[in-house]
């Protein structure tokens, strides 16, 4: 019997090579890399920045506002006493001149553990262009949506006995939105709220959630909560619009739809904003800049504003 020749170890090594050598696979697609990146990056530092000045100015937001028509009161007494029967009727007929203002008045609504600070430059912007912003402030300690949603009504209707504006416009960031969504949708506030718009709001719940195990109200944002299927419930005739910007890159909306209004009964338009993140949708000159046009934009006509809009804050 003959057997082979014994193979040289070099031979052998390239037997074993071809051995071990397994088929190519396919290649797995490679998620969008250094743009994505850069952006991502970009957006947290500006994120951190924005975290550092807000909490800066955290402390001169936590006093109530004083009423918008405040000033305006304070301006009979100034008056001298010679013509007495004169401050009486002054503000009777002080009043009713503010009802034909052009605009009606714009109501800002925070976040969670926030406070009306977070509106720095909105309420600038606004106020440069004839607005008349007004913050609401509600205790950190609130526990639920619908008790938030119940004080904003009474705020909103305060407001307008206060200016003789039937209607208002809001602007809610974050948990804000939401508790002002609530209150157009679920309290009647449809009949006060001209326009509601939303910057970085859960409206369909996200799955980020930090400290949703302490705090209830927390866990009202969560996809699935009782509050969140309320709000995908009916809401025939509701006369709110509704225009909610969303970023690419907000981190505490997952996923980042979530931040979109998608309701068959709602008049609403989704405004993308690309290159920045949660924190700075309040404060970024331009998303402040869009808000300032959505809130300016004629009440007819909206019928053909159903197309997802798109603006860039890079």
């Amino acid at each position: 019997m003959t057997f082979p020749p014994p193979l040289s170890p070099l031979t052998h090594l390239t037997h074993l090579t071809r051995l071990t050598r397994l088929p190519s696979l396919p290649r797995l697609p490679r998620p969008p890399g250094p743009r994505l990146s850069s952006a991502l990056l970009g957006a947290t530092a500006l994120e951190l920045f924005v975290l550092a000045g807000r909490l800066a100015v955290y402390p001169f937001g936590l006093t109530p506002e004083r009423g918008g028509s405040a000033p305006a009161e304070a301006g009979p007494p100034a008056t001298t006493d010679p013509p007495a029967p004169a401050p009486a009727p002054a503000p009777a007929t002080t009043v009713p001149p503010v009802v034909p203002a052009a605009a009606p008045p714009v109501v800002l609504l925070h976040g969670f553990i926030d406070n009306r600070s977070a509106f720095v430059v909105l309420r600038r912007t606004l106020a440069r262009h004839g607005r008349r912003p007004e913050s609401l402030n509600y205790s950190p300690l609130t526990r639920d949506v619908r008790t938030a949603a119940g004080l904003l009504g009474r705020h909103v209707e305060e407001i307008c006995a206060r200016t003789g504006h039937s209607r208002v416009d809001i602007v809610g960031h974050s948990l804000g939105g939401l508790i002002a969504r609530y209150y157009v949708q679920r309290l009647g506030g449809d009949r006060r709220v001209r326009t509601l718009v939303t910057l970085g709001t859960p409206h369909g719940g996200t799955a980020v959630a930090p400290g949703a195990g302490v705090h209830p109200i927390v866990r009202q944002m969560r996809g699935g909560s009782s509050v969140i299927e309320e709000l995908r419930g009916p809401a025939p005739g509701c006369r709110t619009r509704f225009v909610s910007f969303w970023s690419e890159l907000d981190q505490v909306m997952v996923p980042v739809g979530t931040a979109c209004v998608d309701h068959p009964d709602l008049d609403a338009v989704n405004v993308r904003v690309t290159g920045i993140g949660h924190l700075a949708l309040p404060v970024h000159p331009t998303v402040a800049a869009a808000v300032r046009e959505a809130l300016e934009a004629p009440e007819a006509g909206e019928d053909d504003a159903t197309a997802t809009g798109t603006t860039s804050a890079a």
